[in-house]
């Protein structure tokens, strides 16, 4: 593992390498990317990390930000908050003006301290669904929508394409945690304004057992079932289901369901299944494309070419290309050096940026962290995730109700 660990980080530095004597001369950017590679987000984190690093190069190769090299600094914190704290520790001292933790407890334990320190956070997909409030939390950008979000447009989905909410049965089926806890109050709201019965059935993590669980939701006979995990026990959920004569279509996932979960299942035992999806997948991209073809290729990736393409390598790609599209957009207004403070109103000008088609149109603003809450619902069929909607946000007045509710009270914490 250390040997790994170490890989990662030559892999990291040789993203800065071949740039010219005059772009060297140039300060670097630099990125903390302090990831959880050997605990708790071990099924997404080898993949995530390969699309970032493997975008840094393509826009290292490109001639970097405006000159300045983008030098992205691997570390491993295994989703202990103390090893978090150290790694952010090393990075801002060496000048990072960003880091991205991709762990709840890490990034949730940090959040003082960047406000503190004024450096970027970005939480896609993980940390605080609050965050998305600017104006309370200034330097932390969710980036993609939360799950109140994701909930949300599930939600949507079956009322505009499965004959209504009103009079439905849904259950939520969900790891007994925050994170499976966390769409509750927006699914409630739903139920009572849309006039749906919504019954909940946690189970104990990891999510490895969950038998018992799915026995009472087939004694509820719903209509839809949301799942809410990730890893491992996400795939249990879908052959329980199944097991328990919920038909996969009426199986709809938090973003967190991904290849590898489908062929665990069997890819066509479980066609027909939907989730949340934050980014396009496949490589029929032009972004994704081009990496492949720079990159990739060239043998410049920082990992197998089979993962290039999946929903958690193009999750990474995405992270890193709205932070580089914010730190040319502050560059160009503010000049060097980059500064936290800098980036952070590099984010509140990107205004509909998608990565060339790879994730919805993203707006930024001083109050709007979020984005804008977009997402579409994709489904499998047999083979790949494909999509069934167009890039939507749904329920936005419901979600921006939770936020601020929550964000008022860490204001009032703070």
């Amino acid at each position: 593992m250390k040997r790994f660990i170490k890989g990662l980080a030559t892999a990291a530095a040789l993203t800065t390498a071949g740039l010219g004597v005059a772009q060297a001369q140039k300060a670097p950017i630099k990125f903390g990317l302090l990831l959880d590679f050997t605990a708790v987000y071990t099924f997404l984190t080898n993949e995530y990390s390969q699309g970032q690093r493997d975008y840094l190069t393509l826009i290292n190769d490109q001639g970097g930000i405006n000159g300045h090299r983008v030098e992205g600094i691997v570390v491993d914190h295994g989703n202990q908050p103390q090893r978090g704290i150290e790694a952010y520790n090393r990075v801002s001292r060496d000048g990072a003006v960003l880091v991205d933790f991709l762990s709840t407890p890490v990034s949730r334990a940090m959040v003082n301290r960047v406000l503190d320190d004024k450096i970027v956070m970005i939480t896609a997909l993980h940390g605080r669904g609050d965050a998305s409030d600017g104006e309370v939390f200034p330097y932390i950008f969710p980036l993609m929508a939360t799950y109140w979000s994701q909930a949300a447009l599930l939600a949507e989905y079956i009322e505009q394409h499965g004959g209504g909410l009103k009079g439905k049965k849904i259950a939520h089926v969900y790891i007994d945690s925050p994170f499976g806890r966390e769409p509750l109050p927006i699914l409630q709201d739903l139920a009572k304004e849309k006039g749906f019965d919504l019954r909940t059935f946690p189970y104990a993590s990891p999510g490895n057992e969950q038998s018992a669980t799915w026995s009472e939701v087939r004694r509820f006979r719903p209509d839809y079932v949301f799942i809410w995990g990730a890893g491992g026990g996400q795939s249990v959920s879908v052959r329980e289901a199944i097991r328990n004569g919920i038909k996969p279509d009426q199986i709809l996932s938090v973003v967190w369901l991904a290849e590898t979960d489908m062929r665990t299942v069997g890819e066509q035992r479980a066609k027909g299944v939907k989730r949340f999806e934050a980014v396009a997948t496949g490589t029929d991209l032009p972004l994704i494309k081009e990496i492949l073809a720079k990159v990739v290729d060239a043998g410049k990736g920082a990992g197998p070419r089979e993962n290039v393409g999946t929903t958690y390598y193009n999750i990474g790609v995405a992270t890193m290309a709205a932070s580089v599209e914010a730190a040319r957009l502050a560059l160009e207004k503010f000049g060097a050096p980059l500064t936290g403070d800098k980036l952070r109103q590099g984010f509140e000008m990107i205004k509909d940026f998608d990565a060339q088609g790879l994730m919805p149109p993203v707006t930024f603003s001083q109050k709007d962290h979020q984005g804008g809450g977009r997402g579409r619902v994709s489904q499998w069929n047999g083979s790949a995730w494909e999509p069934v909607t167009d890039w939507h946000a749904a329920y936005q007045e419901l979600v921006w109700r939770e936020i601020h509710r929550d964000s008022a009270k860490f204001k009032e914490s703070r």
